[in-house]
C-alpha cells in the first residue's frame, strides 16, 4: 500500500483543538468512518476525505505530472469545442478575430488557476478552505453556492452535450437517456476520489485527441476558406472575451482541490507550468476548431448547418464524421464520452465544496456527495437539453463576474496581507471560527464591486448602459474594484480582530 492511500486510511488520530461547529474526522469517532464499508472501500483506493486539510506529513505524492493529465483531460471535450462555435454563431466575429481573441485572452485567463493550484501543495488545503482566510467561516457558504453553481452548471453542459452526441448515432435513443447514460459512467470515477481519479484522466485524454484529429482530417477540406466577415467590433471582442473568462477563470475555485496530496517541497513554477499548460493547450485547440467548424458549417456545407440545428453540437460532430459510415459512430461515441473526463472531475470538486457550504457535514465521507451531485445534474440537464445554446451563453457570461471577484480576494489577502508564505495560515485554525476573519471585509468589497459590474454587463436577457457603448466589461471591473475596497477594509477588519 502507498504511503498516499495510508493516508487516506489514516483517521484514528485524535487531535486536541478549541470546539467548533463542525468537528474534524480526527476528532470525532464517527460510526460513519468506522463501519466495514467505509473500510472495505478505503482498501480498494476510494477516497473519503472531503474538505479536510491534509498534514504535511501526508503529502507524500511526488507525481506532479499527474496535475497537468487533470487539467488536459478535463478540457479536452466537446464542451470546449462548443465554446468555441460561440464566436461566430452568437457573437457575430470572423474565423480570424474569434481564434486570436480564444487564443490571446486564453493566454491571461490560464494564469490565474495555475497559478493557485500551486498553493496546493504549500497548504495541503482545498480552495473553499483557503478562502476561509479570507471571506471567514460563514462567509465561504454562500462563496460555496456560487462555486457549486458554477461546477453543477458545467457539469451539466458537459451531460447535455454527451447525451446529444449518443443520441445522434441511433434512432431510439433519446438526449434524456444519453444524459443518464453519461453521467452515471462519470460518476464510477468521481466516486472514487483521487487515486480514481488522477488514473483516468491520465488516459482518458488519448481516445479523445485521436478521434479529433481524424474528424479534422475528415472535414478539413471545408476549413481552409473561409468567407470574409465584417470587422469586429469592440462590444463584440470584449462580450465574447468575457464569455471566455467564464470558462477558464472559474477553475480557480477549485485548483487546489487535486494538489493538496503532492510534497510540500515541490518547486511552485513546476506546479504552475504543468497547469498552465493543461489548460491552455486544449481551451486554445478545441475552441479554435469549434470556431472553424461554426464557421464551415453556416457557409459551405449545408449537411452540417442541418445536423447543427437548434444547437445540436452532437449531431453536427457526427456529420462531420459520417463519410467513414459505422466507424464514424464509432468516434461520435468517443467524443460523447470525452465529456466524462469534465463530469467526473468536476463532480468531485463539487461534492467538497457541499462540505464547505454545509460544514456540520464534513463527517460524512465525500463519496457520499459524488452521489449526491450526479442525481444533481441528471434532473438538471433533462430539462436544459433543448436550451442549449441559450444555458451556455447566460452561464458562462455570469459566473465570469463573481469569479473575478473572488480571485482578487484571494490574490490580494495571499499576497499583501500574509505575505505569500505558508506559514501566515494557521492550519489548525480551518474549521474554528473565532480564529478566523470574520469575513466581513471580503464580503463587502465583493458586493461593492456589483455597483458597478451591473451597468458593464452585456447578456443576452440584459445590457447596461457602459456595456452598450464598450460591451461586456463586467468581470474586469469586478476585478478592480473588489481589490480597491478589499485592501482598507481588511486592514480596518484586522485592527478590529487583532489578528489575520
Amino acid at each position: 500500500m502507498s504511503q498516499l492511500e495510508k493516508g487516506l486510511e489514516g483517521q484514528e488520530e485524535k487531535v486536541v483543538r478549541e470546539k467548533s461547529p463542525s468537528p474534524t474526522v480526527e476528532s470525532v469517532p464517527s460510526a460513519v468512518y468506522s463501519d466495514k464499508w467505509t473500510k472495505r472501500l478505503l482498501k480498494f483506493g476510494v477516497e473519503d476525505r472531503g474538505i479536510q486539510p491534509v498534514p504535511e506529513e501526508r503529502r507524500t505524492d511526488t507525481q506532479f505530472f499527474k496535475v497537468f493529465f487533470i487539467w488536459f483531460s478535463w478540457n479536452i471535450n466537446i464542451l470546449t469545442f462548443s465554446a468555441g462555435t460561440l464566436g461566430p454563431v452568437v457573437f457575430g466575429l470572423s474565423l480570424r478575430d474569434t481564434c486570436l481573441i480564444i487564443l490571446f485572452f486564453s493566454m491571461f485567463f490560464c494564469i490565474f488557476p495555475a497559478y493557485v493550484c500551486t498553493w496546493g501543495p504549500k497548504l495541503g488545503m482545498r480552495t473553499m478552505v483557503i478562502s476561509r482566510y479570507s471571506f471567514g467561516y460563514y462567509g465561504v457558504i454562500p462563496l460555496s453556492v456560487f462555486n457549486l453553481i458554477t461546477m453543477l452548471g458545467f457539469s451539466v453542459l458537459n451531460a447535455i452535450l454527451g447525451g446529444q452526441a449518443l443520441a445522434s448515432i441511433t434512432n431510439g435513443l433519446s438526449w434524456t437517456v444519453g444524459i443518464v447514460v453519461i453521467s452515471l459512467i462519470s460518476l464510477l470515477v468521481s466516486f472514487g476520489g483521487y487515486n480514481v481519479l488522477n488514473w483516468y484522466e491520465r488516459i482518458a485524454w488519448i481516445p479523445v485527441v485521436i478521434t479529433f484529429i481524424i474528424a479534422l482530417g475528415i472535414g478539413g477540406k471545408h476549413l481552409s476558406s473561409p468567407p470574409a466577415a465584417e470587422p469586429a467590433t469592440v462590444s463584440s471582442v470584449l462580450s465574447f472575451a468575457s464569455t471566455l473568462a467564464g470558462f477558464a477563470i472559474t477553475f480557480t475555485g477549485v485548483a487546489t482541490d487535486f494538489a493538496v496530496y503532492y510534497r510540500h517541497d515541490v518547486s511552485g513554477w513546476r506546479i504552475f507550468i504543468y497547469s498552465y499548460i493543461g489548460l491552455l493547450v486544449p481551451i486554445v485547440t478545441l475552441q479554435s476548431l469549434g470556431a472553424a467548424v461554426a464557421v464551415a458549417a453556416s457557409t459551405s456545407v449545408p449537411e452540417w448547418q442541418q445536423a447543427y440545428e437548434g444547437g445540436d453540437v452532437g449531431g453536427l460532430l457526427h456529420a462531420m464524421l459520417s463519410p467513414v459510415g459505422g466507424f464514424g459512430k464509432f468516434l461520435t461515441v468517443l467524443l460523447a464520452l470525452s465529456v466524462a473526463g469534465n463530469i467526473c472531475a468536476t463532480a468531485y470538486s463539487a461534492s467538497i465544496t457541499l462540505q464547505a457550504f454545509a460544514p456540520w457535514l464534513v463527517v460524512v465521507p465525500r463519496y457520499v456527495f459524488a452521489i449526491i451531485t450526479t442525481g444533481i445534474v441528471v434532473a438538471l440537464a433533462i430539462p436544459g437539453a433543448h436550451r442549449f445554446y441559450d444555458t451556455l451563453v447566460n452561464f458562462l457570461g455570469l459566473i465570469g463576474y463573481w469569479a473575478s471577484a473572488f480571485i482578487a480576494v484571494l490574490l490580494v489577502e495571499h499576497h499583501y496581507f500574509r505575505k505569500n508564505d505558508p506559514r501566515n495560515y494557521d492550519a489548525e485554525s480551518w474549521d474554528t471560527p473565532s480564529k478566523l476573519p470574520s469575513g466581513i471585509a471580503a464580503i463587502a468589497a465583493c458586493l461593492m464591486s456589483v455597483a458597478l459590474i451591473v451597468p458593464c454587463m452585456h447578456q443576452v436577457w440584459f445590457t447596461g448602459p457602459i456595456a452598450e457603448k464598450t460591451g461586456d466589461i463586467g468581470f474586469e471591473v469586478a476585478f478592480v474594484i473588489t481589490v480597491i475596497f478589499y485592501v482598507p477594509f481588511r486592514m480596518i477588519e484586522r485592527r478590529i480582530q487583532g489578528r489575520l
